[in-house]
């Protein structure tokens, strides 16, 4: 029996990275899965190679209507949703007065809108599923400071994640925030980032950075039974980086 037979989950952000990890994950554990991008290429490609438990979305997750979509889309799909994983994140290096008004519009929505808007949608669906599991990706930069933007943003997924965790104790829905350290994806491979990664990595005590697939085994233990009285929680995995 997998970790995750019977339930259905939509993970954002699912055509790559850490989003393809958990979404390999889930459907080898018996999950039914949404891969719910805006890269179609990559996200009908992988859910092509799935199989019938999976299904490829596009999904803005800026735009409520497109995530409106997606939940209904889902339901019809596969059912009532039980598990949510809002993946989906960008990063910067720009400074204060580097980055313009514009700039950090974008990181605030993708970031941090988005994840409201994940919860929004999908919670009238979770609590007539009972027994469900909303996971936000925040970040090690939710806790500690970091790069302007990207940190402001991933301490809101971490306070968003406290306040919806209260909201929803008592509905059968469980929250919890993911503060990975780096990890190998291509957001961290960008041109603008790769170097200072590099350099980044020296300087966690397990001198490496980490697979997806770690960040996978996490996010798989909170979206199953097992983690049945886990809510309102960080959860991090930064190779001892906040131990510091």
């Amino acid at each position: 029996m997998g970790r995750l037979d019977g339930k259905v989950a939509i993970i954002t952000g699912a055509a790559q990275g850490m989003g393809e990890s958990h979404a390999r994950r889930f459907v080898s554990e018996g999950a039914k899965v949404v891969l719910a991008d805006i890269l179609e290429e990559k996200g009908q490609a992988l859910a092509d190679e799935l199989g019938n438990n999976a299904k490829f979305i596009k999904l803005d997750v800026t735009n409520q209507e497109s995530w409106e979509n997606v939940v209904a889309e889902t339901e019809r799909a596969f059912g009532l949703i039980n598990i949510l994983v809002n993946n989906v994140g960008i990063t910067t290096t720009k400074s204060i007065e580097e980055m313009t008004l514009d700039d950090y519009h974008k990181v605030v929505s993708l970031n941090q809108i988005s994840v409201f808007l994940g919860m929004k949608t999908a919670v009238s669906s979770m609590k007539k599923a009972e027994n469900a599991s909303i996971i936000n990706i925040s970040s090690m930069n939710g806790l500690v400071g970091g790069a302007i933007g990207y940190t402001d943003t991933k301490f809101a997924v971490r306070g968003m994640t406290k306040s919806a965790a209260l909201e929803f104790a008592d509905q059968g829905i469980r929250v919890n925030s993911v503060h990975p350290g780096a990890i190998e994806t291509p957001m961290i491979a960008q041109a603008d980032t790769k170097e200072a990664v590099a350099e980044f990595a020296k300087s966690i005590p397990n001198k490496r950075i980490a697979k997806p697939e770690e960040v996978s085994n996490l996010v798989l233990f909170l979206a199953s039974d097992e983690s049945s009285y886990s809510t309102g929680s960080e959860f991090v995995m930064d190779g001892g980086l906040t131990a510091q």
